[in-house]
Formats: C-alpha cells, structure tokens, sequence
C-alpha cells in the first residue's frame, strides 16, 4: 500500500474521482495516475477514431485505457497497486510522487532521481541557448 499525498488526493477529488486511475507508463519505468477528467479527455479523442478499423486506435487504447485500473483509495489515503504494476515501475522501500499538472507519476524514489537531474539539466541548457539567441 501507499498513501497518496493530500495535495494529488485534492486534485482527484477536484475532478468528481473517487478513486485513482493508474496504468503502467509506456514511456518510463513508472506509474501514470490521473483523475476522472484527463480519463473523460482521453476516451474523447478516442472517439473520434474508428474502433475497428483504426491501427492508431487500438494502440492508444491498448497503451492507456486497457492498461488503466480504476483503484478505490482508503479513508487515509492508502492505496494498493497492483503486483505488475509494482514490477513495472521497480518499486522498493521509498517512493516518490511526482506531479505533472494534468496526471501524477508513482516512481521509485532511486530511479526517479537520475531522470529528474537529467531533465533539469536540459531544461537548464535550453534556457542557456535561449539567452545566446539559439532557439533551437
């Protein structure tokens, strides 16, 4: 089990969602969570694609929604993953939740440190070309 920090647990109640979506993250080795309204704007843009002979919507479908599992959240903000989706993510002893705006990340806290200076080193160096009137 664990506990989803307040501030993500306001944000799922924000969006009438009164447990957590979670799938495993087909980008990284971690675990995507969202709310009900991010779920509602995925099924939209799923519908507008042909559902049986649409290649693009059976991957988005099997990448995200089949692999998504609607998860209820204990009275103190406990919740169980899923054995796969523990293997999935590599998750030990410590945890770390991640926000990014419209979902959450569930990663284990000793690969989420590598990826998190990677990416401020390279937000980092964009700034810099950016000063050094380099757009790229």
């Amino acid at each position: 089990r664990v506990c989803i920090p307040a501030t993500h647990r306001h944000l799922l109640v924000a969006q009438n969602t009164t447990g957590v979506y979670v799938c495993p993250s087909f980008i990284d080795p971690a675990l995507d969570a969202l709310g009900q309204d991010l779920l509602d704007r995925i099924n939209a843009r799923l519908a507008n694609q042909d559902p049986f002979f649409s290649a693009s919507y059976d991957d988005e479908a099997t990448a995200l929604i089949a692999r998504t599992q609607s998860l209820p959240i204990d009275e103190n903000g406990r919740v169980r993953l899923p054995d796969a989706m523990i293997a999935h993510a590599g998750l030990k002893d410590k945890i770390v939740f991640v926000g990014k705006a419209q979902k959450f990340q569930i990663w284990d806290a000793d690969r989420y440190a590598p990826i998190e200076a990677e990416a401020i080193a390279r937000v980092k160096a964009k700034m810099e070309r950016a000063r050094n009137g380099d757009a790229s």
